[in-house]
């Protein structure tokens, strides 16, 4: 096998001696050409050794992706960003000259072809080439052709060579961007407004996590990359927005994994007047409609396992999944010292002034998320890792919030509001006294937000959904990388 020095070098002598002979590399004279998909319909009525009677000459454009040459004539497939189709090239229509030129063309090439549709003998539809031009000369060779591209390194690496060779992971990411257009069209039609708030923010807010933080030199001032657009969304509520919508970028500075990018995708909406009980309707709503839209069915299969996302969906409280998925006795929830002891038990970690709260949620993450397969909504979290949500006002231990899981992962996160400017400020300094002087998590009070709902917000729910963990889903990716185009990665060691 050829190595890649060798085959560099082949491809640089093919361009040199193309460009002596007058062949423009890199043209940009072929305009205005016919989509493939657009061609191919045109001869579904022919029959195998038949031609196109209209004798009408189509103009295509798009990349070689297979090559047979023979004395006097050749095959090659051009393939455009949706559809590929054979072209046939014969030195008796083309000329001698440029089809001399076209034996020097290679694989991955980018070429012109204007042509007149025909059928082979095993009736594959082919444009018979009258003329071709070079647009631009691909000096690397693509992958082996009858292997494509598996390394999955490389895949997320050089992602355009993975958009170039697999037609599943184009496939994938016109599905993301069908599904980001869908969950537009679906809050916009129910009266939801769309906004866009601060990526770089004075303070890190709406949720716990490590930020990126960066310096403006003007203002002399550090900035943090979003972590959550939260609190901004929250102040157009009290501004007297009723209904907002953002789907935005949100930065962590933190692990990666097949479920974690260090940049990433969220939507994130809110209601006024509403309550967690009403997104919890409204979401099962939205996504069983986008996964009947995307898929054809509701019922889909992710990495081998049955979903089901028909509504409607099991909702549990947190004790309630507790007790009847992870087996544990109520008496021992109910006791304070019986539950931090029994997440102790279970080689839980917890930090210096953690409560039950935080045990009975550490447990559900161990013993209960992975088995929520079909979707579930899970209720009634611990006020004491809920910072933002409102108080349950039958049980002030638990909020009134919701978790969504689908395949063991967590899909979106919602809850009724805290609008007490009081109880907010509270939490806040409740949550920088148990952090201490962390650098990670740099906790900082946000008074500006306490002001703002000093002013008054209106009684509101709202909710973050994940979008990179439900394109995973409704494509049946298994890693978070396979759904971002350009995931983050360690710097090569090598070419």
């Amino acid at each position: 096998m050829e190595t890649t020095s060798n085959l560099l070098k082949q491809r640089r002598e093919k361009a040199e001696s193309l460009a002596e002979a007058g062949v423009k590399l890199f043209s940009n004279t072929f305009k205005n050409p016919t989509p493939i998909a657009d061609i191919l319909p045109r001869g579904e009525m022919l029959t195998a050794e038949s031609r196109d009677e209209s004798g009408t000459v189509f103009r295509a454009a798009g990349r070689v992706m297979s090559m047979r040459k023979f004395g006097k004539a050749a095959f090659f497939h051009l393939q455009d960003a949706e559809s590929r189709i054979q072209v046939y090239a014969r030195r008796d229509l083309l000329g001698e000259e440029q089809f001399d030129q076209f034996k020097k063309w290679d694989v991955g090439d980018i070429v012109g072809v204007e042509g007149t549709l025909f059928k082979t003998k095993t009736g594959e539809l082919s444009l018979e080439a009258a003329a071709l031009q070079m647009i631009t000369k691909s000096l690397r060779p693509l992958p082996e052709k009858f292997h494509g591209l598996t390394d999955v390194e490389t895949r997320y690496r050089q992602r355009y060579l993975d958009l170039i060779v697999n037609p599943e992971t184009r496939d994938v990411f016109k599905k993301r961007v069908e599904i980001i257009r869908l969950i537009r069209e679906f809050l916009s039609n129910r009266g939801f407004m769309e906004v866009e708030t601060p990526m770089m923010q004075p303070v890190p807010g709406g949720a716990t996590a490590k930020p990126f933080r960066t310096h403006h030199n003007a203002l002399d001032m550090d900035l943090y990359l979003r972590i959550a657009p939260e609190l901004y969304l929250k102040r157009l509520l009290v501004g007297g927005f009723e209904k907002v919508f953002e789907i935005n970028r949100n930065f962590r500075n933190e692990g990666l994994s097949t479920r974690h990018n260090p940049e990433f995708t969220m939507l994130e909406f809110y209601q006024a007047y509403a309550t967690y009980h009403d997104l919890m309707d409204l979401t099962e709503e939205m996504v069983s409609w986008l996964a009947h839209e995307v898929t054809g069915s509701m019922d889909i299969v992710y990495q081998g396992i049955p979903v089901n996302l028909a509504p409607p969906w099991r909702r549990l409280t947190m004790e309630e999944a507790l007790v009847q998925i992870a087996g544990i006795d109520r008496a021992v929830l109910a006791d304070d010292a019986a539950v931090m002891a029994l997440a102790k038990g279970k080689g839980i970690e917890l930090q210096p002034g953690a409560g039950p709260g935080k045990a009975k949620t550490e447990l559900f993450e161990l013993l209960v998320e992975e088995k929520l397969i079909d979707p579930t909504f899970i209720t009634s979290y611990p006020t004491e890792v809920s910072p933002l949500a409102r108080r349950n006002e039958e049980d002030p231990s638990v909020t009134d919030r919701f978790e969504l899981f689908v395949t063991g992962r967590e899909i979106a996160n919602a809850f009724s509001e805290l609008n007490d400017p009081i109880d907010q400020l509270q939490r806040f300094q409740k949550q920088i006294d148990e952090r201490g002087e962390d650098d990670e998590i740099h906790p900082v009070l946000d008074r500006d937000y306490v002001r703002a709902l000093e002013f008054g917000m209106p009684s509101a729910a709202g909710e973050g959904i994940g979008i990179d963990r439900l394109v995973m889903l409704l494509t049946d990716s298994p890693s978070i990388r396979d759904v971002i185009l350009f995931p983050q990665m360690k710097p090569e060691t090598g070419e």
